[in-house]
Order: C-alpha cells, then structure tokens, then sequence
C-alpha cells in the first residue's frame, strides 16, 4: 500500500491573487474559492489540486519545499520572460550563478524553479 499526493498546499496573505497567478503559470483554473482557502486544478482534473490557504502572516524566510517548473515551450529563456511578465521574480537562494534553473518567486515571495528544458 502507498499513498498519493491529493493537493499541495501553499500558504499566502492573499490567496486569491497567488491562486489567480499559479492558474496562469499553469494553465489551470479555479475549482473551489471560499473565505480562507482557493483550490486550483488542471483543467482535466488530472493529479493533485494546489490549494493556497489565508494566514495572517507574510513570509519571513526560505521555503523547505517547492516546485520545479518544466516549459512546456520549447525555450526555458522564453517561458522565463512569460513567467516574469506574469509577476514572478528573480530570487537569489544561494544558488551559483550558472546553474541549469532560476529560482523565482511567487508575487508573495513563495520560491520555485525554471529548470532548463530536458
């Protein structure tokens, strides 16, 4: 017996605004929306939701976990200018200067990566 990831959460001030800016880095869209929690999902219902939970505070150091992205476009350097264009930005994690990723932020400051394209 094993066990599956049903959702991945995110914590944020705003979740509606985080919610609204995962669906268009993935193309997905709002299933569920109430007062402290917006769920999103793919549009094909395939694997886990992404809920992004209300709390009071804002985010005050590195995440212990988080998502690598894959373009699905055949340039890392043009989903990277979408990305950006999206409210995304450069955050510096420690990471050397020549690594095959870019670590970003969620307008809330949640990191994740732009891996290169495999």
């Amino acid at each position: 017996m094993s066990s599956r990831i049903a959702a991945i959460a995110i914590d944020a001030e705003q979740p509606g605004l985080i919610a609204r800016f995962w669906c268009d880095v993935l193309g997905w869209h709002i299933t569920e929306e109430h007062n402290s929690i917006v769920s999103i999902a793919a549009p094909d219902g395939v694997g886990p939701t992404i809920d992004v939970l209300v709390v009071p505070e804002s985010k005050s150091v590195k995440n212990r976990i988080h998502l690598d992205l894959t373009a699905d476009s055949p340039s890392a350097a043009g989903e990277l200018e979408r990305l950006l264009a999206l409210g995304a930005r450069p955050t510096d994690v420690g990471q050397d200067a020549d690594e095959s990723w870019v670590v970003l932020s969620d307008p809330e400051g949640n990191e994740f990566c732009l891996l290169a394209v495999r």
